[in-house]
Formats: C-alpha cells, sequence, structure tokens
C-alpha cells in the first residue's frame, strides 16, 4: 500500500499542466527588446510583478501582444504606448512625470516628511513636559529610604 501512494506521488508532477509558453523568433534582437520588454510591465492582476514572473491570464494575454507587436515590426516605444493606452500608467513600473501621476511620485516624500514632522513635534514636546513635582514630604520619605540624612546635599 506505501508503495502505491509513493508511486502515485512521484507521478502526480506529470498531471500537472503548466504552461510554457514557447515564442519562436525570427531576429535575436527581437527576442532581446521582447524580454526586456516583459520585464519593465508590470502585471496588473498580481501588481508588484512584472509580466514575465507572473501566471495571471492578463499577463499571459499581455505577453501575448507584446509578443505579437514585437513580432509585427512595433519598436519598443511603439509597445509601451499601446499598453499604456489600453491599461493605463499602472502597466509601467517608471511612470512619466505628469499632473496624473504626481501623487505617484510626490506621494512617498510627502509620507516621508509627515513621519519627519510628527517625529520632531514628538521629541521637541517629551522635552518641554514638566517634571514630576516632589512635595517635601515625599522628598524627606525618598531621603529616609535611601539612607541619607536632612543636612548632606
Amino acid at each position: 500500500m506505501i508503495r502505491a501512494w509513493l508511486l502515485l506521488l512521484l507521478l502526480l508532477p506529470l498531471f500537472s499542466q503548466a504552461a510554457i509558453e514557447a515564442n519562436q523568433f525570427d531576429d535575436p534582437e527581437k527576442e532581446a527588446r521582447y524580454k526586456q520588454l516583459i520585464t519593465e510591465l508590470r502585471c496588473l492582476v498580481c501588481q508588484n510583478q512584472n509580466l514575465a514572473d507572473s501566471n495571471a491570464e492578463l499577463a499571459q494575454d499581455m505577453r501575448r501582444k507584446t509578443y505579437e507587436l514585437v513580432q509585427g515590426g512595433a519598436s519598443s516605444d511603439d509597445v509601451v504606448d499601446y499598453m499604456v493606452k489600453r491599461y493605463g500608467d499602472f502597466v509601467l513600473y517608471r511612470p512619466p512625470f505628469r499632473l496624473s501621476t504626481l501623487l505617484l511620485w510626490l506621494g512617498p516624500f510627502a509620507i516621508l516628511a509627515g513621519g519627519v514632522a510628527i517625529l520632531l513635534v514628538f521629541i521637541r514636546g517629551r522635552g518641554r513636559q514638566p517634571g514630576a513635582q516632589l512635595s517635601d514630604n515625599d522628598l524627606q520619605r525618598a531621603k529616609a529610604l535611601l539612607g541619607e540624612e536632612d543636612n548632606k546635599s
């Protein structure tokens, strides 16, 4: 019985259906450009993966369209322009600096500046807080506990 389970576990990978894309290029320059493009374009489903690393269906469609455009003679800029027109600036890892992407470019710096400002306010406010005021009775008790005499300073 154990051998049957072991055999089944060994054969299990044969039944998995991993999709392997095998694109044939007629020019090594086109292949290099295709590979560069799919590493520079973002998968819209996975968001932090490029098209080359994503297995999402949308990423597969985008890779296929990129392949068709490159094979058709489109330049890298043409492919990027097509993807931006279809999916927006979010498809780019390095979107252009313009009004619509201003928050994307300046947002991290604004958050950092806000954090530093809050930290400075907290540090300055901490130094201005008055210390705990001890009454004469509390001071006498502390000196007695520490074994100090009243006439020592």
